[in-house]
């Protein structure tokens, strides 16, 4: 099964759990395993890594990828700097963002882009991308 990196901004109260779990039931549909740090490996909070720590496994699982798909609904540094390991990697990059604009340095580096419009939106575009 070939394998997706999700890059979506962390929050600790996990206010965007809703929206990681969409973007990864999405990927899921056409074939692929989602991972997401937050979910997948810090298990929603229950396990704590040092900021050292986290990014290395961080970057250990996008190695392990055949996909990063970064979503930028809402900025983060930590999905620069996600997508900047991933593009130096090889590994193809898709930006997504739901009714926001996708910042051209990404767009430099990704393989496509789509800005979406809720979950069918999205799925359109992903039933395109993830052949």
């Amino acid at each position: 099964m070939k394998k997706v990196y999700l890059g979506i901004k962390y929050h600790s109260d996990h206010s965007n759990k809703e929206k990681i779990e969409l973007v990864s039931s999405i990927v899921e549909k056409f074939g692929y395993s989602a991972t997401c740090i937050t979910r997948d490996v810090e298990k929603w909070g229950q396990i704590k890594f040092s900021p050292n720590d986290l990014m290395l496994e961080t970057f250990k699982i996008i190695e392990l990828s055949d996909i990063v798909i970064i979503d930028l609904s809402e900025k983060g540094v930590g999905l620069g700097i996600e997508a900047g390991y991933a593009y130096s990697k090889q590994i193809p990059i898709i930006a997504i963002a739901e009714k926001q604009q996708i910042s051209t340095t990404l767009l430099g580096i990704s393989r496509d882009h789509f800005v979406y419009n809720g979950e069918s939106d999205l799925t359109d575009f992903m039933r395109h991308v993830l052949r």
